[in-house]
């Protein structure tokens, strides 16, 4: 089984278009899929629409946080629910493609615990890709886990790394640096990026 974990905060414009890509995608895949949304407190109509799926789908579960808790602990919420023997995290805005957890998935076959997108032609402000560059060097220069993207919320996971780590705060942006230090191998992948089609960031 494939668990892919999805949080969302005030994701009302994405949702439906985000939710018809994914699915044709995880159901290609050679595993019983489930996918488990994790509603981070949204204040527009954001969860009403994941009821829909849910009803609509008996592989969709929700999480939901009366209020806004952050994205490190929305993703330890669906980590910790997840029975998958590999976990994927994707955002719901559709810049990450569903359609890269098969090759993700692929790359794990190969022996590693942690696959990390790497959004290699990255469709961000220059400001937000020069901000991401000098942290994504930092953490390779001093920590030793060379990466070139630490930040993608596309990543997939053994089972055993993804419930070997219990994020809080913006601990979400060392996850391949915590999953390292625990034992497990790291990899990254070059995946599409789109632009931003929806919203804003979070």
């Amino acid at each position: 089984m494939i668990s892919a974990v999805i949080p969302v905060f005030n994701e009302e414009e994405s949702l439906e278009a985000f939710y018809k890509v994914l699915i044709p995608n995880l159901s290609k895949l050679e595993k019983i899929y489930e996918v488990i949304f994790v509603d981070d407190g949204s204040t527009d109509n954001t969860l009403k629409i994941l009821k829909n799926f849910e009803a609509k789908n008996s592989n969709v579960r929700i999480l939901s946080f009366r209020k806004n808790r952050g994205k490190a602990e929305a993703l330890t919420s669906g980590f910790q629910e997840a029975k998958g023997d590999y976990v994927v995290t994707l955002d719901a805005d559709l810049q990450d493609r569903p359609e890269e957890v098969k090759n993700l998935l692929n790359k794990a076959k190969e022996g590693f615990d942690l696959v990390c997108g790497w959004r290699k032609d990255r469709k961000d402000s220059f400001k937000t890709i020069l901000s991401s560059k000098v942290f994504n060097f930092i953490m390779s220069a001093f920590w030793g886990v060379h990466l070139h993207d630490y930040n993608c919320g596309l990543k997939l996971y053994t089972k055993e790394a993804a419930k070997s780590i219990n994020l809080y705060g913006g601990m979400h942006r060392f996850i391949p640096l915590l999953v390292s230090e625990k034992g497990f191998e790291v990899t990254e992948l070059a995946v599409r990026h789109e632009k931003r089609a929806f919203g804003k960031s979070k």
